[in-house]
Order: C-alpha cells, then structure tokens, then sequence
C-alpha cells in the first residue's frame, strides 16, 4: 500500500511525531489555505474490520476527496472504549463486517469547500464513528481543533468530552460530598477534574488494588473497596457511578443521600434492576450522564480540551497500554483481562 508521502504538504516525517500546535503566528480559525489535490493512489488506506468474534483483520479501501462542508483527516491514534468491547467479543450482528472505533485523533489533510475555521495541517479530534482507519471523510463542523500544546495523545477528545458533559449534568456544589464509584479511566478523569472544584470530600470506590492506589494520586480524598462502604449510607450529595456494573449501580443508589443526585456516567450493556423504591423515597435526581446529540458533544469536546490545555487534567498518562492497528484484537483482550495497571489503550494507526 502507498502511504502519503513524508515530502506532502500537509506532513513532515512521521506524521506520531509532528508538533501539536501551528507555527508560530499562525491562526486556526482564521488561516485560509488551499487544497492540494492528493493522488487516488494516496487515499488508499487500512482499516480494521470486525470480521467474526473477536477477531479484526486489515483490509485497504480507496477513501473519497472531501466534500463540500467536510475535511480529510489522517487519523494518528484512537482510544479503544469498553463500550464496543461486547461487539468485539460476539463477533459483528448478523455476521456483517464493520470497523469500529469512535475516539480518534489526526491531522487535516484536505478541506472541501466552505470549510472556514479549519486548515491543513491543524490537529483535530471529535466523534466519529468507524475510525479504526488510516484515513477518513468527517462534517467539518464536528472536527474540533486540539489547542496548541497538547498532544496528539492528550488530544483525543470524545472521552473527555463525555466526562465534561456528565459533570454539567450533576451540578456539583461548593461543599458537597462526592462519591465516584468505579476509577477506571473515566473515573479517574473525573476524579482528576473533581479534585479541582471546591467541594468537601471526593471519595473513589473500586475493587481493584491498582485502581484505588491511581484514584489517590488523581486527587481523590479517599480510595475503598465497596464492602468498606457500609457505614456511609446516604452521605453522599452526588455520586457518579461509573462502573456500568448491577453491584455499582446498587452502591450508588445506597451511597446517595435523601435528595441528592445520582448521575449515572458507566455504560451498562443490557438491562439492569434498580431499587426503584429507594429511589422514590429519597428523592434522588437521577441524572443519564450520557450525550447523542452530536453538537452538544462537540461543544464539550471543545471545553475539556480547553480545560485540558489549562492543566486541570493529565489526560494523556491515562493511557496506558499502546498497540498498532494490527494488534487491534490482543488490545480488546487486555481491555477485557485488565492487567495489574491497564487503565486504557490507545491504538496507533500509522506504525511503520
């Protein structure tokens, strides 16, 4: 297969290993460029397809220009979700294949018409579905910008995104008592953001050793195991369940006080039960922290990069197990064992 070569305009030597920002001088929203044309050689790009279960293979597909209102990207890296890790397992519905991935991070090859804000050569984020390619065609508009000074890894912006959005949900007070049941990687980034709000107490709860020992380094006061949580039924003004387990799920309804929110961040696969009655008699609110609309979830892409790029999150030491897209299936296995310090992978896409 033909990769984009090193001497195109758009890239300089390993496209991992180009500076997050622009030249100096150089403004995103506002630089205009014109699009050199790439060879149809050039949009030749693998991709990962889900071809039965848990097995992924590589195939080359010849990626379309952009568009009016859309921009090529080549896609450097992605994070892998847990919550495509049911699909990975039981293979693709009705035995159809597809390419997964939703959390990726690129560079812009080329722009189509009426694309004003983003140039050639920006490094871009958001969700997009299908992204486990080397290559791909997005809506301009749900593109976001990476600010300067932020990686490629630090720059990967969906699950960051989510997180953002689940926190404007709760609606956290100064003072108020936190519980964040579940610190894996989406608890810890909300433990991290969390630890910088003025609130009174911001406990974490996880079963594994590991997972605790990270939740005192991100800022929690805090860090137990569920059985230890006896004692502190209904002392919680918010709590977060992240786990997307039934035992978490239960926890957080007993950990939450009388009027108090429960926000439900974990993604739970299947049904649940839940203990309708205590929520009834408590009064909780009981928030969905998940986000559809595309829109709005880019917005809160938008803002967690920028909180990011304030430094009130490591974001990118999060990541801690690394693949090439050929290693895609052993990646969803360590997803699935979670190996002493596994907090999430990311997938390289341009190994060389």
């Amino acid at each position: 297969m033909r990769r984009i070569p090193a001497h195109h305009p758009a890239l300089a030597g390993d496209l991992p290993d180009l500076p997050a920002q622009l030249p100096q001088g150089v403004d995103a929203r506002s630089r205009e460029v014109t699009t050199p044309a790439l060879h149809r050689e050039d949009r030749v790009a693998r991709h990962s397809v889900l071809v039965g279960p848990a097995t992924s293979q590589l195939k080359e597909t010849e990626v379309d220009p952009p568009g009016p209102g859309e921009v090529l990207i080549q896609v450097i890296a992605n994070g892998l979700c847990a919550s495509e890790l049911p699909t990975w397992t039981r293979g693709p519905v009705e035995g159809v294949p597809r390419t997964l991935g939703h959390e990726p991070v690129g560079r812009v090859l080329e722009v189509g018409g009426g694309v004003g804000p983003i140039a050639i050569g920006n490094l871009v984020t958001g969700r997009w579905t299908a992204s486990f390619t080397e290559l791909i065609v997005v809506p301009a508009e749900y593109a976001v910008v990476v600010p300067p000074g932020l990686g490629y890894e630090a720059g990967i912006g969906e699950p960051l995104g989510c997180v953002v959005e689940a926190l404007r949900r709760a609606r956290v007070d100064t003072g108020d008592r936190v519980a964040v049941v579940g610190a894996g990687f989406m608890g810890l980034c909300l433990l991290q953001l969390l630890a910088t709000s003025p609130i009174g107490e911001l406990v974490a709860i996880d079963v594994r050793a590991d997972a605790k020992c990270a939740a005192l380094a991100y800022g929690a006061s805090s860090a137990r195991d569920p059985e230890d949580m006896d004692q502190m039924t209904d002392a919680f003004d918010v709590v977060f369940e992240v786990s997307g387990t039934q035992g978490g799920l239960d926890l957080a309804t007993a950990l939450t006080r009388s009027g108090g929110t429960l926000d439900i961040v974990g993604y739970h696969q299947g049904t649940r039960t839940v203990d309708l009655q205590a929520w009834n008699w408590k009064a909780l609110d009981v928030v969905n922290g998940h986000v559809r609309d595309q829109r709005q979830l880019t917005d809160s892409i938008r803002r967690g990069l920028d909180i990011a790029a304030g430094g009130r999150i490591d974001y990118a030491s999060l990541f801690t197990h690394r693949y090439p897209l050929s290693d895609i299936d052993q990646a969803y296995a360590d997803l699935r064992a979670k190996p002493d310090g596994f907090v999430k992978a990311l997938i390289v896409m341009n190994e060389q």
